[in-house]
């Protein structure tokens, strides 16, 4: 359970987050607004990246806002970013090595670790490939299995599907579904696609000038009024 209470998040004179007050149960849960809403602001919030004014996140009875930005790593926050981060002077097995080496997993597990998130993620045959020649799929699953590879409990993804094709977004779909259930982490994900949102997100939030306007099942939010005017368009 994520228990997120009166978090408010100002630049100077804007409030990018409004006193956001939101219980997140399900194994994954969508992220949604029009630009400029507060939805990459609140993953910030999440992992450190942005200056919380007030309120606390809550998981598993530990507020998250205590932590310093590389502890949360290290008790179990994992995020991607829209642009993705892959370094092109390293392989993907140097990326996933680096966070293993990062939050302290011993040598002797890392072998079985790495070809557990490189075959999830359809990857294993990328493993010795520098970063700089992957392609734009290759580069997302190696995103996606840095995330993976410590067994996090939460998982922050920001436009996971992005320049994706169709065929690569039905993988993305699988991993997204089997995320709970293969490595135990749950999932809060930002994107605009929202046939994707329909898929994988058995409920929704939708932000609007840093406020909730919506929450609940992924199916009700998106056929809400408020959510049509504010994002969807009537």
């Amino acid at each position: 359970m994520i228990t997120i209470e009166n978090l408010t998040v100002k630049y100077g004179g804007v409030v990018a987050l409004d006193s956001l007050t939101l219980n997140i149960s399900d194994d994954v849960v969508g992220l949604i607004g029009p630009n400029g809403a507060g939805k990459t602001t609140l993953t910030n919030a999440f992992s450190g990246f942005a200056p919380v004014t007030d309120g606390k996140v809550v998981i598993d009875g530990v507020n998250l806002l205590h932590m310093a930005p590389h502890k949360r790593a290290c008790w179990g926050l994992a995020r991607s970013f829209q642009k993705v981060q892959v370094v092109d002077d390293i392989t993907v097995a140097d990326h996933l090595r680096t966070v293993l080496t990062a939050n302290g997993v011993p040598r002797s597990a890392r072998n079985a670790r790495m070809s557990e998130v490189l075959d999830f993620t359809n990857i294993t045959d990328e493993r010795d490939t520098l970063g700089a020649d992957l392609n734009p799929f290759q580069k997302r699953m190696t995103e996606i299995a840095k995330c993976l590879i410590d067994r996090p409990r939460i998982i922050l993804l920001d436009e996971p599907g992005g320049g994706l094709s169709e065929g690569e977004m039905q993988h993305l779909r699988f991993i997204i579904r089997e995320t709970k259930s293969r490595f135990g982490a749950q999932i809060i994900m930002v994107d605009h696609d929202v046939d994707l949102i329909r898929d994988v997100c058995a409920s929704t939030a939708v932000l609007d000038f840093g406020k909730l306007i919506a929450f609940g099942p992924t199916e009700d939010v998106l056929r809400d009024e408020a959510v049509k005017a504010a994002y969807l368009g009537r």
